[in-house]
């Protein structure tokens, strides 16, 4: 069976991209929004979303092209889903990185900003992106095929620089000056790291040589920790989009990457030994601090019962103690996963919990996309929209080919308490 989910990206920035350092506004760390006036506590009620969006392109500067106009009927769709479900904090995978924030900028003004069929504009006053391995020349033969160059080689899947990258827009400030960025972590400096063995030799690990082990980052796109100012408390966003673990071979050095991947937020949460090892883009090491609250978010590529990536892999986060999972579902899942048969009657998840939609297409429909609170965050509600058939909204979702995207959008709500005003 094969799966395929790449990645993405989203909406508004206030400040530029500035000799290759990441845009995110520039905003203060303390929200004084989030406190009431007589300086008691309050409850903060967030929604955070996580959406592969495929606003993804096939060359340099049509994302641009495409949404410099109103027109795009992909862009539209999309912002009315997101309209719908007016998340607080999101994720977009699979929106091209362009410099600059160009595109996210567009997509907030022409589409995002603008009513979709009646349904009320979103408005994002702070984003993140930076920039995304994908389809950055590597230099080596990363896929050995006796050949140097293209998408397969890139140090990210990508066919240019930039494809597949991801953004993050929020209605809160951005820590922009405590961000942390792992775009440049080098695979084999995780200890224990499933570096792939080539078939051909009895050696281990030994697919890539000790030079391209000395370019290749951990990272097919980036791992961020993006902390946002909520009811005056920080919550780390981190956001990632691990490869896809097909499109390989005996190696399964994407099944591998894919796992060490979504690893790395398990080590880096639980902190203390478990992430020293860690380095981010700065040089500084270390993962979170103990207590502190996070979000992982992201469309993994993995399911813990169906689907292509390691066993295991995706239990990794389900598994960590310090990790909850809300479990999100929807009825439009179930729905189609009957309507498909085929591999999806097969599966051993409950398609209740699927978020991706590969049209019974070899994996079946797989439980992809991920939004997982610490636990010492309040969990209120969760979802994913996936309506039913003749539902409102359904539409947007539909049958292949997709009106928006293979995958659904997911949601948390979280309920935080401010800190007194002081």
């Amino acid at each position: 069976m094969r799966v395929l989910a790449l990645c993405s990206a989203g909406v508004l920035a206030v400040s530029l991209l500035v000799a290759g350092v990441p845009a995110a506004s520039a905003v203060p760390a303390d929200d004084s929004r989030s406190v009431t006036q007589d300086g008691q506590p309050i409850r903060q009620d967030v929604r955070f979303a996580t959406y592969n969006a495929s606003l993804n392109r096939s060359a340099t500067g049509e994302l641009v092209s495409d949404l410099s106009t109103p027109g795009d009927a992909q862009a539209r769709a999309i912002a009315e889903v997101l309209q719908i479900n007016r998340p607080d904090v999101v994720l977009l995978n699979e929106f091209d990185y362009v410099p600059g924030n160009r595109a996210a900028d567009l997509f907030s003004r022409n589409y995002l900003g603008v009513s979709q069929n009646g349904k009320a504009p979103l408005e994002y006053p702070y984003v993140y992106t930076a920039p995304s391995n994908t389809g950055v020349p590597s230099g080596d033969d990363l896929n050995n095929d006796g050949r140097i160059g293209g998408a397969d080689d890139a140090l990210g899947f990508g066919m240019f620089e930039g494809q597949y990258g991801m953004v993050i827009y929020s209605k809160y400030p951005i820590q922009t000056e405590s961000v942390r960025t792992f775009r440049n972590f080098l695979w084999k400096d995780m200890p224990g790291a499933l570096l792939p063995d080539n078939p051909a030799t009895e050696a281990q690990g030994d697919w890539y040589s000790a030079d391209e082990l000395g370019d290749l980052p951990l990272s097919s796109k980036s791992h961020w920790d993006v902390p946002v100012s909520i009811a005056g408390r920080t919550v780390h966003v981190l956001a990632s989009h691990p490869t896809p673990p097909v499109f390989d071979g005996q190696e399964d050095r994407n099944g591998r990457r894919n796992s060490d991947e979504i690893r790395f937020w398990s080590d880096y949460v639980t902190g203390g030994g478990d992430a020293s090892y860690i380095y981010d883009d700065d040089g500084a090491a270390g993962g979170l601090k103990r207590g502190e609250r996070f979000v992982v978010m992201g469309d993994q590529n993995s399911d813990s019962l169906d689907g292509d990536s390691l066993d295991g892999s995706i239990d990794q986060l389900l598994g960590n103690k310090l990790v909850q999972d809300p479990l999100p579902s929807s009825d439009g899942a179930t729905e189609a996963s009957a309507l498909q048969g085929s591999a999806n009657a097969g599966h051993r998840s409950d398609a209740q919990f699927d978020t991706a939609d590969f049209e019974d297409q070899s994996a079946g429909n797989i439980r992809a996309d991920y939004v997982l609170p610490s636990r010492t965050l309040r969990v209120t509600a969760s979802g994913v929209f996936w309506p039913r058939a003749g539902m409102p909204g359904a539409e947007l979702t539909g049958i292949f080919p997709f009106p928006t995207s293979d995958h659904r959008l997911v949601f948390v709500d979280l309920t935080l308490t401010g800190g007194r005003q002081r």
